[in-house]
């Protein structure tokens, strides 16, 4: 790959299985060749071009800074979302209601709807369930509940794309419910062969993720011990004998 300015056996193994080092030249020239940046390559950023943006030039609050470096919320996500053709359509509809943009046309197209049926009442008298009245009423704008529905359109596009994007990735929540995963366990704590006892505490290392056959003797002791104190395992004092003491 002579445009990159590396010989064809350098890049071979930098490609292998086995591969371990790479020389700041190389990595340099990858970098240029790409249009990326060192930490990209290297997988130590999602930031393939901005690797020194000034966060002034951002005109992000230090609220925002601080939530995004907290851990708090999923980045990842966050970025996606924000980096999708309808984000900034989403961000329109959301500015035209909180800045009160369309109030006055909403309100206008209100008064002249209850013109024209002040009028009509007026001229023709219909009667109390006359279906042109209620089409005029309903014909009023809402601007809370409008733009309500435009949001939601908006959000709701936006996390399907996403959504269908994330189909097939490694790091997906796991299709089993955690209901079927919790039969599952108790199904083999029933064919655990042992004690009532031995099978609770079998089920508890199944729903801890503890690996039952790893556990020592003396742990396994630490485990019956607690067990032993619990209401599942209490029986009827007998009450045998009791009589003609």
């Amino acid at each position: 790959m002579e445009q990159s300015g590396l010989s064809k056996s350098a890049l071979g193994s930098y490609e292998a299985d086995d591969f371990k080092d790479i020389s700041h030249y190389a990595l340099i020239k990858l970098a240029k060749f790409y249009g990326v940046t060192a930490d990209y390559l290297l997988g130590l950023s999602e930031t393939k071009n901005h690797a020194n943006a000034d966060l002034a030039d951002l005109h992000l609050r230090d609220e925002l800074i601080q939530l995004l470096k907290s851990g708090r919320i999923n980045t990842i996500l966050f970025c996606e979302m924000a980096a999708h053709s309808d984000f900034v359509k989403l961000l329109a509809d959301m500015e035209i209601y909180v800045d009160g943009i369309a109030a006055a046309q909403i309100q206008n197209l209100n008064a002249w709807v209850d013109v024209v049926r002040a009028e009509i009442m007026d001229k023709y008298q219909p009667g109390e369930h006359d279906k042109t009245m209620y089409l005029l009423k309903a014909a009023h704008v809402q601007e809370g509940e409008y733009f309500s529905r435009r949001v939601h359109d908006d959000i709701d596009s936006i996390l399907e794309d996403i959504k269908a994007a994330h189909r097939g990735r490694r790091e997906r929540a796991p299709e089993t419910s955690v209901a079927a995963e919790l039969k599952r366990d108790l199904d083999e704590a029933a064919n655990f062969k042992g004690s009532r006892l031995e099978q609770l505490i079998f089920l508890f290392c199944k729903q801890t993720k503890l690996r039952y056959n790893k556990l020592t003797e003396e742990e396994k002791g630490w485990l019956v011990r607690i067990a032993q104190k619990s209401e599942l395992l209490k029986t009827a004092v007998p009450q045998r004998g009791k009589r003609g003491r």
